[in-house]
């Protein structure tokens, strides 16, 4: 009996280890390396444009400086202590605006004694012209008489120092002869100023200065536009026109060029480092994206678009601007490009002549 039942459970096992092998054939497992595009399939893909003749922009990039154009550097007439300081740094004032105070008390005595020699002098006058037979007031006194009666009396003497009296008073104002914000500012209240009290910076216009190569030198000319943005936003974008180029070249083989840009804006400040882009027209060219030129055995190539192949295709950069080349065929290969030619504009790293491609929809 013992023997009996091992024999039959030894034939049910086997049975269903057979059983379990029938269900798994290798036809019901997928494995992804298993998979494999159909032959025929293309699977570069691209973008293309086709080549017009147009303006293009040749673009010169380099770095410049703003320079406001009026910036006045102000200092107290007399060296005495600040009695007021009515300004701040960064704070904006208009031209006329009062800005400081220094003490008065040894001007205004001057001024009263001035006024009093300026009244002795009048008497002494009228003495003069009653003395030479003439009115007091000098009314019937000739004029020579007259003008030798107030040199003469200490008349013409007195009413000079009541003068300077009076201007002595008005420079214990410092006031703002331009407009523009405060900088720089170096005046402390009931302190001299050794050297200057601030500095206001009319932020209305800024030269920017930078420099070109000889080289770059016809890309550039004296009313021509740039575009300046600063190092820290190179979101803002202003306009600006070249005012003067300088006539020799330096040491460095590089000629400074001078713009002027509008000013008036937060985010513009006097000495800030900017990017200055000069554009120059040029008419009649082939343009493409930078992506759409790769280099292969050192040499600048295109791929051209022929029926379903890319065609690799040598060219020449004529110009060159931010986003964009303006191609020409290569002299060097012997080359042409045509109106109408189709060019690959992406997609194209890995290509090489005469790759079977196709056009994204």
């Amino acid at each position: 009996m013992t023997t009996n039942r091992l024999f039959s459970v030894m034939l049910v096992c086997a049975a269903l280890l057979a059983s379990c092998g029938k269900k798994t054939s290798p036809q019901s497992v997928t494995r992804n390396s298993d998979i494999v595009p159909p032959a025929g399939v293309c699977e570069n893909y691209v973008d293309t444009m086709r080549l017009q003749l147009t303006d293009f922009q040749s673009q010169i990039v380099c770095n410049g400086s703003l320079k406001a154009v009026v910036k006045s550097e102000l200092t107290p007439r007399h060296n005495d202590v600040f009695t007021k300081i009515l300004v701040s740094n960064g704070q904006r004032v208009s031209r006329g605006d009062l800005l400081a105070v220094t003490d008065e008390t040894t001007y205004q005595r001057e001024l009263q004694r001035a006024k009093r020699e300026l009244e002795k002098a009048k008497v002494d006058l009228a003495d003069k012209l009653i003395t030479l037979g003439y009115e007091p007031d000098g009314s019937n006194a000739p004029a020579e008489i007259m003008k030798r009666a107030e040199v003469t009396s200490g008349y013409y003497t007195a009413n000079y120092a009541l003068e300077t009296a009076r201007i002595n008073l008005a420079d214990c104002r410092l006031t703002a002869p331009t407009s523009g914000q405060i900088a720089n500012l170096e005046g402390k209240l009931h302190q001299r100023v050794e050297k200057s009290f601030c500095t206001i910076i009319d932020d209305s216009r800024y030269d920017v200065e930078f420099s070109v190569l000889e080289a770059e030198l016809p890309f550039v000319a004296k009313g021509q536009e740039v575009l300046v943005s600063p190092f820290v936003n190179d979101s803002l974008i202003v306009r600006g026109i070249v005012t003067a180029i300088n006539p020799t070249v330096d040491e460095k083989g590089l000629i400074r060029v001078t713009a002027q840009i509008p000013g008036s804006r937060a985010q513009l400040l006097d000495g800030m480092n900017v990017k200055v882009v000069c554009q120059k027209r040029v008419p009649q060219m082939f343009v493409v994206p930078k992506d759409a030129v790769v280099e292969r055995d050192g040499y600048h190539v295109v791929f051209l678009l022929d029926g379903n192949r890319a065609r690799w295709t040598y060219v020449d950069i004529a110009h060159s601007n931010i986003n964009s080349y303006a191609i020409t065929g290569c002299r060097a290969k012997n080359t042409d490009l045509h109106e109408g030619d189709v060019v690959i504009t992406s997609g194209n790293l890995n290509l090489a002549d005469d790759t079977e491609v196709r056009v994204k929809e």
